[in-house]
């Protein structure tokens, strides 16, 4: 677990004003005998995590592609090569959405707006040097061109949702 305690308070937070806002249909999934807390959320999602992303075109039409997702400080973290469609799609319209999906016994839901961390010639992020010296520790210091062949994104979530049956305690 990489989350400090102000990452979990922040987290459950928007758990609870997530699900207490959300349609009645989905409350009627979703209950707390069927979702977790930040904490266990975070014990949860570890290593890479395979995210449904949804990015949309010019045209306003939905696309969606796969990403190796890695939950880190609460947030979701992702990486695409430069010249995909996904990159250029956030770049002009920085609002997403990310699924991870575990059989039926795990979804976790996530809509918010995506942030550079390692934009091409601009700055990087405050936390990128630590996020990178992870990144190469999951995938190795050789496995990309860290500087230019790669562009990772942090998910700042606006709403975020759990559904865990099978693992709820």
């Amino acid at each position: 677990m990489r989350e400090n305690p102000e990452d979990l308070a922040e987290l459950q937070t928007l758990l609870d004003s997530s699900l207490t806002g959300s349609t009645a249909h989905l409350r009627s999934i979703i209950d707390q005998e069927n979702t977790l807390t930040a904490k266990e959320l975070t014990q949860v999602l570890t290593g890479m995590c395979t995210l449904a992303l949804s990015t949309v075109t010019a045209k306003g039409e939905p696309r969606v592609s796969a990403v190796d997702g890695h939950f880190l400080r609460g947030r979701w973290h992702f990486g695409t090569a430069r010249n995909a469609a996904k990159a250029r799609h956030l770049a002009a319209r920085p609002a997403a959405s990310v699924a991870h999906l575990r059989g039926e016994s795990l979804g976790v839901f996530t809509h918010g707006t995506v942030e550079t961390l390692n934009p091409l010639g601009g700055e990087p992020a405050a936390d990128w040097p630590e996020l990178l010296a992870y990144f190469k520790d999951f995938y190795g210091d050789d496995a990309f061109d860290w500087n230019s062949e790669v562009v990772y994104y942090q998910l700042r979530p606006h709403w975020m949702t759990v559904y865990a049956p099978d693992i709820a305690s």
